[in-house]
């Protein structure tokens, strides 16, 4: 069965919205240039707010999160270098290797507590500067980090990591990918999380519910490299304004509105608290990420994500016995309710089945 409308609840990510009659209506208004030489006016007005909000100098806007990143250690490394990151980040793990097939560097990662990287993992990690070792060059946070349930990295951490690698000439980037909703759930703002970072890259197509982009935040000298690399990568772009008014609405419309989000998480979160047949991974998600486990006695993760969507409701497998659902603008209070509804529906079943 489908939801009343007829229409399935796609609780698989937050990057399944879709741009609202006003934010189309910015795009379709937008004026465009040519951004291959910045003279898209669009793209450089959105570069100019974002980097001021975070306290950067520059920003250059991309066609993806991924992009933002690995532009950001083609950037900061050289072939032969190595990169500090947890084993569950997004650079690592879902990002197909690009560290090793664009960049020539290596990864050394880090078994840290919901991802969250703290002073101690990181010391005594830096490799020794002779012929027979790579040169350890960046350490890379996530914030939030996805596989953590939405862990918000603390901003004394940060502080602490960024004391770190500049005391040994390291670098400090930050995936941050959904850092708008550290910041609504934290309160702390934008510039200070900016002020400990060498690097930064923000997502405009998650949470804030643009239909594409990500932005790429540093200094000028190193964007206008960042730039060459983007241009070599394939993600130069022309009149990219429309892309860019829809991203410029996002950033400055739906950054408080996240908080809904995060309660709505909290919803789903409790509706899987009352069954059996599933247990959260994370007993209090912190943001708009649930990740949960069902026990394999009574199903397998595929089996509960199919019957899931015959109740009209979509979540993600990310593991044989781990799924996980996503909060987002698209998913509004009528639909939380008729998703934590057929989560107690679908856990019934399973459980019944097994009596």
């Amino acid at each position: 069965m489908q939801t009343a409308d007829g229409e399935l609840i796609d609780l698989r990510s937050d990057t399944v919205t879709k741009p609202c009659p006003a934010m189309r209506e910015a795009m379709s208004r937008a004026e465009v240039g040519d951004d291959m030489v910045a003279e898209d006016p669009s793209v450089n007005q959105l570069q100019r707010e974002v980097a001021g909000f975070f306290g950067f100098e520059e920003a250059l806007f991309v066609p993806s999160g991924t992009m933002s990143n690995q532009l950001a250690i083609k950037t900061h490394t050289q072939p032969g270098d190595e990169i500090l990151c947890d084993e569950t980040s997004h650079i690592y793990t879902w990002e197909a290797g690009g560290p090793a097939f664009l960049s020539g560097v290596t990864c050394r990662t880090l078994h840290a507590p919901s991802g969250i990287i703290r002073l101690e993992d990181v010391e005594g990690k830096i490799r020794p500067g002779n012929q027979h070792y790579v040169s350890t060059r960046l350490v890379i946070v996530e914030n939030t980090h996805n596989r953590g349930g939405g862990a918000i990295h603390p901003l004394e951490g940060i502080r602490q990591l960024r004391e770190w690698t500049q005391r040994h000439g390291l670098i400090l980037h930050c995936d941050g990918a959904r850092i708008w909703n550290a910041m609504v759930a934290s309160g702390i703002s934008a510039r200070e999380w900016g002020a400990h970072l060498d690097s930064l890259s923000v997502c405009f197509s998650k949470g804030l519910g643009a239909p594409v982009g990500s932005a790429l935040l540093g200094s000028k000298a190193f964007i206008q490299k960042a730039r060459k690399f983007r241009k070599i990568f394939g993600g130069a772009m022309r009149q990219a304004g429309i892309l860019a008014a829809g991203a410029l609405y996002a950033f400055r419309n739906n950054i408080n509105r996240l908080v809904d989000d995060h309660a709505n998480a909290g919803r789903i979160a409790q509706s899987i608290r009352e069954t059996a047949a599933l247990a959260l991974e994370y007993p209090t998600p912190p943001t708009n990420l649930v990740w949960f486990k069902v026990d394999p006695q009574l199903a397998t993760g595929d089996e509960f994500v199919s019957l899931l969507r015959k109740e009209g409701v979509l979540v993600s497998q990310a593991g044989p016995q781990i799924c996980r659902a996503v909060t987002h603008l698209d998913a509004t209070g009528p639909k939380i309710q008729a998703a934590c509804d057929a989560i107690r529906r679908v856990s019934s079943l399973l459980e019944a089945g097994k009596k």
